[in-house]
């Protein structure tokens, strides 16, 4: 099949593009976030196909994910008038935990009959108000970077992107007690000049934006993977920790208490446990390569990528029928 879909959140589109159809990613001159067309970052295969809005307008497409509010709008228009969920099948990928007045977040697609809400965790699901739309959860699927963690140096692992400007959501303002336990390499975008924002030496507190290319290697040569995270969906850069062998020390909140299960790390709603986790890990590689290796091993039954895409496979099969 012909897939219409926007490049958003490059590490999910990744996986998703491995399957089987022909995924159309529409580009604009500006590659600016409505049509920033083929990763440049990532991996993908010559299966997905950049196509201009005009080229749109005459392409044959069985299904349209939608994964922003105004993409329907945008869809129609590209596609000569085409509505998705009328007159192509569409489903509406929510990536995001809601935000606002929870747990009363009304979903901005609820209530809808024309499409399919899909969500990536259990937890989304459950906190964001669906209205009677159909929802289904299709949990993150992971294409393996293989075991690559040696633990070599003592430091911890942190990926977020503009941690400054998301601040208690990534937990940002946690990582100060935390650098105490463990100095920390915060990787990911906008991270430059953190460590003067936090008020900690550069040594307690480093930072780099690597492409992903580079970015499995630099975090398996850490101890262990930290996630401070209160409030967002489940990171990818968590399940490739894991996958990577690394083991896992996080706060409990959303689903990371789904993902994470006993022995692959350390769960807390505690900052100080978790500190305390981060220190067990420097004093003994031992425990934390035990711990990592079960982690790679709970992680690549339930976030492998072929139970990702056979899951995408039922969705999409029912969406069309």
């Amino acid at each position: 099949m012909n897939i219409l879909l926007w490049h958003v959140h490059g590490s999910w589109t990744t996986a998703f593009v491995q399957g089987p159809h022909t995924y159309l990613v529409p580009v604009l001159p500006d590659r600016g976030p409505d049509g920033r067309g083929r990763a440049r970052t990532f991996s993908w295969p010559a299966s997905v196909r950049e196509l201009t809005p005009d080229e749109l307008r005459e392409a044959e497409v069985d299904l349209v994910v939608l994964q922003r509010p105004h993409e329907p709008e945008l869809a129609e228009r590209w596609l000569g008038g085409r509505r998705p969920g009328r007159d192509v099948p569409a489903v509406y990928l929510e990536h995001n935990a809601p935000d606002g007045n929870v747990p009363d977040t009304r979903h901005p697609f609820a209530d809808r009959d024309d499409l399919t809400l899909v969500h990536v965790t259990h937890f989304n699901r459950l906190f964001w108000d669906n209205g009677g739309t159909r929802t289904e959860v299709v949990e993150h699927g992971i294409v393996d970077p293989g075991h690559r963690y040696t633990g070599r140096l003592p430091r911890a692992a942190v990926v977020v992107n503009e941690p400054v400007r998301r601040g208690r959501y990534t937990g940002t303002d946690l990582l100060p007690a935390l650098a105490e336990a463990a100095p920390l390499d915060v990787f990911g975008m906008r991270t430059e000049g953190l460590a003067d924002r936090l008020g900690l030496p550069e040594e307690r507190c480093r930072s780099a934006d690597l492409p992903q290319s580079e970015l499995h290697g630099a975090m398996a040569e850490r101890r262990l993977y930290l996630h401070p995270v209160r409030w967002t969906s489940l990171g990818l850069s968590l399940l490739e920790a894991m996958h990577l062998g690394m083991p896992v020390v996080a706060l409990a909140t959303t689903e990371a208490v789904e993902a994470v299960p006993p022995g692959a790390g350390v769960l807390s709603t505690r900052p100080e446990v978790l500190a305390e986790a981060a220190r067990r890990y420097l004093a003994d590689p031992d425990a934390a390569y035990e711990d990592g290796a079960r982690a790679r091993q709970e992680a690549l039954a339930r976030y492998g990528l072929k139970r990702f895409l056979n899951d995408w496979e039922r969705v999409i099969t029912e969406v069309r029928s």
